[in-house]
């Protein structure tokens, strides 16, 4: 009733509290104060609990835990996240297409990547451009080599967050299989044994907007993409110069062309 009767009100934008404390919490929004200060980083927070949340970051406690698996989380919001890896829960669905994700973070990562021509984010090496800065931090480590991703098990190191998973679950035993309950394969991600999955139901979501062809992956549909254009050409033959689309063309073609140039047919 005191939100409804407007006792506690900000006079900044309006908004209405419970208590006099809540709207005192409310203002330091406004005024940027910060009177919670970290012991150890000395980092400023406007409400105790984020404090206290923040602290577990130094001390290593994770109260929260998952009661299907080992796994413990030092906030309630990244285990309620986690849960959705047991429950299969995608609450949050594409308007554009029939995918959805587990949090709305994926969501629009997967609207930037698929449903957008906008790629803002480029290589300084090279000039390619991405959709996400992920994407493009990525890619600078195919120029730079850098492996930031390493195990705690062994001296492996990895380019990518997926593939460290990757090798944590084949190599040491660590972490959560996803097995297809038709032909028992198992994934290291779920992204992977969701288009696994699509294979048995033959379901082709992604439809070229050149012609009516369909494809299990976006990058399926890449790969297809090049065949509407004239010009593209990324792949070429070095005995005999002649270009090609794909590489799989290029590979067929140099074996024969080996041949008439008397050279052994290497895969390219």
């Amino acid at each position: 009733m005191n939100i409804h009767s407007s006792r506690y009100k900000c006079s900044e934008c309006g908004n209405c509290f419970r208590d006099k404390s809540a709207l005192a919490e409310h203002r330091r929004i406004h005024s940027g104060e910060k009177p919670f200060e970290c012991s150890v980083c000395g980092k400023r927070f406007a409400m105790a609990g984020n404090l206290t949340q923040h602290s577990r970051i130094h001390s290593g406690e994770k109260p929260y835990k998952c009661h299907l698996c080992d796994k413990a989380f030092n906030q309630s919001v990244h285990l309620n996240r986690h849960m959705r890896i047991h429950t299969g829960d995608t609450p949050y669905k594409c308007s554009l297409c029939d995918k959805s994700f587990s949090t709305s973070s994926y969501l629009k990562e997967h609207g930037r990547r698929m449903h957008s021509s906008v790629r803002p984010h480029s290589c300084s090496y090279c000039g390619k451009q991405f959709a996400t800065i992920d994407d493009a931090r990525s890619h600078v480590r195919v120029h730079t080599g850098a492996k930031p991703y390493s195990c705690r098990h062994c001296s492996d190191c990895f380019g990518r967050l997926r593939q460290l998973k990757t090798h944590l679950l084949k190599s040491h035993d660590e972490g959560t299989w996803f097995t297809c309950h038709i032909c028992q394969k198992k994934f290291s991600l779920k992204g992977n044994l969701k288009q696994h999955m699509q294979r048995h139901e033959g379901v082709k979501p992604y439809v070229c907007d050149e012609c009516p062809m369909r494809f299990y992956t976006a990058g399926e549909m890449k790969q297809h993409q090049p065949v509407h254009s004239h010009y593209y050409r990324q792949f070429c033959c070095f005995l005999c110069n002649t270009q090609f689309k794909r590489k799989g063309d290029v590979k067929r073609h140099f074996k024969k062309c080996s041949v008439v140039h008397g050279t052994s047919a290497l895969l390219l």
